[in-house]
């Protein structure tokens, strides 16, 4: 019997080679579990193969591929058609927008199309451009997923696309967020690395609609730096927002070393900030899933999450979700969890919902059985 052959999944993975986002969870959550498959072969390309090998521990069934180009325009129009040719694909995976030329079959993610859904927080012709990019992509792909049902629903609705063939395919929480810890120690290292103990964290790109000054001006309304609490952004600008820089520039001198900023942290000590977090706030105004605050909540941290958008799904905050467009709700909330935390077994529940909810396994399996059928 002529055993067959594998099938030849290539997954243009440019997003390692930039800022830290949703999509590089994605894609490291997905094919760490698709990589134990062994009918499949991946080829899994970025110009930084460095760290694609740091990301994706080899199976044996992993081909690493660096992008010799810089410009996501030749990378599209003419390498990974190339490369897609040189290396007889079968199946090619983009996050959102897929190459004008197509020579193989197509899996298409688009996340989100927030800029839809809140025009007013993206300029017009960032907006434009994606719409049109993304709507095309996912004409051409056979196979089409997003991560929610918030999400997509909202495809369908802006980008003229029938549901029934959209696949939704949750993104999942690692498990390092499960494993058991000791909190102290995770206290003990950023203190003496970073030089602070009681810390709000906030993990997020810094963008408008990301609400980043919103939790700073109830931090500084609520006055929380006199109890020695500290503030902490972790997460690179991606979109201008002018009015938190001059905020932060224009702190008095007493206060400003209470708000931390670092876009430079690596996968370690994010794992030991959210450890270390007394409190986790994600009051973000539009998301098309959310991964942070379930990272915290696996954890067991307390995390107050935005009731908007995708982030409706996570009824699992209960009391802990606010308006992110009512600074009092969310002072109030804020005040009220700092004064009287959630007890243990009100956070050991809500990790163990995320954990069963929100598996890569499952996600994989799913994405898995697509490409098997088509």
């Amino acid at each position: 019997m002529i055993k067959n052959p594998a099938i030849r999944i290539f997954v243009d993975a440019h997003v390692f080679d930039g800022e830290f986002q949703g999509t590089r969870t994605f894609i490291k959550g997905l094919y760490n579990e698709l990589a134990k498959k062994k009918d499949l072969q991946l080829f899994i390309a970025a110009r930084n193969t460095d760290n694609l090998k740091i990301n994706f521990p080899n199976e044996g069934n992993i081909i690493f591929i660096r992008y010799r180009s810089r410009s996501s325009l030749k990378r599209l129009v003419f390498e990974i058609p190339a490369l897609i040719k040189k290396y007889n694909i079968d199946f090619a995976h983009f996050q959102y927008i897929s190459p004008p030329i197509k020579s193989c079959k197509f899996i298409v993610t688009t996340h989100d199309i927030i800029f839809s859904e809140y025009p007013d927080e993206f300029p017009f012709l960032y907006r434009a451009y994606r719409k049109w990019l993304f709507k095309r992509s996912v004409k051409k792909a056979d196979i089409v997923t997003t991560v929610s049902e918030y999400s997509k629903n909202s495809i369908a609705k802006y980008l003229k696309t029938k549901p029934d063939i959209i696949h939704v395919i949750p993104n999942g929480v690692n498990e390092k967020y499960f494993e058991s810890y000791d909190k102290q120690n995770s206290v003990s290292y950023i203190r003496n690395k970073y030089g602070f103990e009681k810390f709000i964290l906030f993990v997020s790109r810094i963008e408008p609609r990301k609400n980043h000054i919103l939790l700073l001006k109830v931090f500084l309304e609520l006055k929380l730096y006199l109890k020695d609490l500290h503030l902490v952004f972790l997460g690179r600008e991606s979109l201008s927002v002018p009015q938190l820089n001059r905020m932060i520039a224009n702190l008095p001198d007493n206060i400003k070393p209470y708000v931390f900023m670092n876009s430079e942290v690596g996968d370690s000590d994010l794992l030991e900030f959210y450890r270390a977090a007394s409190i986790f706030v994600y009051p973000s105004k539009a998301e098309g899933f959310g991964i942070p605050p379930l990272e915290a909540a696996a954890l067991k941290i307390p995390v107050i999450c935005s009731n908007t958008s995708a982030m409706h799904e996570f009824a699992f905050f209960e009391l802990n979700r606010i308006n992110p467009y009512d600074s009092d709700q969310v002072k109030n909330t804020l005040f009220s969890i700092l004064q009287d935390p959630p007890d243990k077994y009100v956070l050991n529940q809500i990790s163990r919902v995320i954990q069963e909810k929100y598996s890569w396994s499952n996600s994989a399996h799913q994405l898995y059985q697509l490409i098997k059928r088509d």
